[in-house]
């Protein structure tokens, strides 16, 4: 009576889905249903059919495979998790290297269950009995992630075309760079711009998460829509589920009338979440709950409210291991974690050390009115040689204290903090130490065995530009040549 009663809400669920959606879905966009129920089968194949999708069906997943594998043209896999013999997570381990999209689904309720897919590649995860239009908007959604991933080529391209371009440096959305990995990372701010998918951006603290979430969002479909950040960490756990979420009148003693969350304030646009990793377990099972749905409550609110909202989230803590310590749920670290940006630190970007340095006396000259023409070489190599653990944000700091400290009008390394000062000589003299023949006394020897080692890190920070790299040693450019060709560099 049991089965009877769930297979009539199924037909009923799914002929309402029929006769009320309108056709959207991509054209004919090839799709292969797994369930060992025929009338399941039958029943998603009239739907998807309906919604303009090209569909096939398998009763088990060893036939799926097969079917895979002689049909190349099918994009997404919809798939029952439990299946006789093998089950839905096998046929996802075994389609792992196809260029498909998985999209599983059960009438169990088992969240490990669907963590555990959605590790083994799955695009997302569906719980039976299905809401009416679930199943083509999940698919929808796993069809743009695919597409993304088909633009790769193209993009790739234009990688190619901006490692052309290496020594020229560039300001994007106030992010100043020349090096390759921080060209990579506006790589994947490209691929990732134009699509609703949650992004995660990791980082240490004062490397620019923000910068990198504005340029996404001024990239994107959503660049007239508001810009909307909040510092999880930053505000009190009692008060940040009214701050995201507002509240109505009566809700608690002081909520005199109704107040928007900064969540409906970013409907269509982008809520950056900065520093997720300190949301409160409370509040995680809520950002969940409104990622997977797109909806929320206000506070004290019975009813549920719908936005479009496209999810940055950023954090320097290591969110994995957050998992592992139950200080963070894993479900929704799979939900964030679909698009991730990984922002290096200072002292992995060398190259743009000096740029930064010369932007930020730009800068501070016009709001301090402080006629400071530059940085001395000297004090570039300070610079260069410190390895900023508080990175950009630090570097920033820096010339600002030294512009406004300074007695003369170019910053020499005297007009830095003595850390920064400090840094320097320890770390060049152990390295030139263990270069040095201990077992002899040549100061001809040990001269050459230096000035070879000062080049080649030169070279090694200007990325092979050999004029900077003059300008570092102190050298003409002529006798920088001849060094190069004397000690064989290549």
């Amino acid at each position: 009576m049991k089965e009877y009663a769930l297979e009539k809400f199924r037909r009923h669920t799914f002929f309402g889905i029929l006769r009320s959606t309108l056709s959207d879905a991509p054209n004919k966009t090839r799709v292969l249903v797994v369930d060992d129920e025929e009338t399941l089968r039958h029943m998603l194949t009239l739907l998807l059919e309906k919604q303009g999708f090209s569909v096939q069906s398998a009763a088990s997943a060893e036939d799926a495979l097969q079917t895979l594998r002689k049909t190349p043209e099918i994009r997404l896999v919809l798939s029952d998790v439990r299946m006789p013999q093998h089950d839905g997570r096998w046929l996802l381990e075994q389609a792992k290297d196809l260029r498909v999209a998985f999209v599983m689904m059960s009438a169990y309720v088992d969240q490990d269950v669907a963590v555990e897919c959605l590790k083994l590649g799955a695009r997302d995860y569906i719980s039976k009995p299905f809401k009416p239009d679930e199943v083509t908007h999940k698919l929808k959604m796993a069809l743009d992630m695919l597409e993304l991933q088909s633009a790769q080529t193209v993009l790739e391209r234009e990688n190619q075309r901006l490692r052309g371009e290496l020594q020229l440096p560039v300001n994007a959305g106030g992010i100043i760079f020349a090096s390759q990995k921080i060209r990579e990372v506006m790589g994947l701010v490209a691929k990732v711009a134009s699509y609703k998918s949650t992004v995660l951006l990791l980082g240490e603290s004062g490397t620019g998460k923000e910068l990198v979430a504005k340029l996404v969002h001024e990239r994107s479909p959503r660049a007239e829509g508001p810009f909307v950040a909040i510092n999880c960490g930053a505000i009190p756990e009692q008060l940040l589920e009214s701050e995201l979420f507002g509240y109505v009148k009566g809700a608690f003693t002081d909520a005199t009338k109704n107040k928007p969350g900064l969540v409906e304030e970013a409907n269509g646009g982008t809520l950056f979440l900065d520093e997720v990793g300190d949301l409160p377990l409370m509040l995680q099972v809520k950002l969940l709950r409104f990622l997977q749905e797109e909806e929320f409550r206000r506070v004290g609110d019975t009813k549920g409210m719908q936005v479009d909202v496209r999810v940055i989230a950023a954090t320097a803590r290591d969110l994995a291991t957050m998992v592992e310590e139950n200080t963070f749920r894993e479900d929704l670290f799979y939900r964030l974690n679909v698009l991730q940006i990984r922002i290096p630190p200072l002292r992995e970007r060398k190259d743009d050390i000096a740029l930064l340095a010369d932007h930020f006396v730009e800068k501070y000259r016009k709001r301090l009115k402080r006629d400071i023409k530059g940085i001395s070489p000297d004090a570039r190599r300070v610079l260069l040689a410190y390895d900023w653990p508080g990175n950009v944000r630090e570097l920033e700091n820096a010339i600002e204290q030294a512009m406004v400290l300074s007695d003369t009008d170019v910053l020499g390394p005297d007009s830095f903090p003595e850390k920064i000062i400090s840094a320097r000589p320890a770390r060049a003299a152990a390295a030139v130490i263990d270069l040095l023949d201990p077992n002899s006394l040549s100061i001809k020897k040990a001269t050459r065995t230096i000035e070879e080692y000062l080049i080649k890190k030169a070279l090694e920070a200007t990325k092979g530009n050999r004029t900077r790299a003059a300008e570092l040693l102190e050298l003409s450019h002529r006798a920088l040549l001849y060094k190069i060709k004397e000690f064989g560099i290549t």
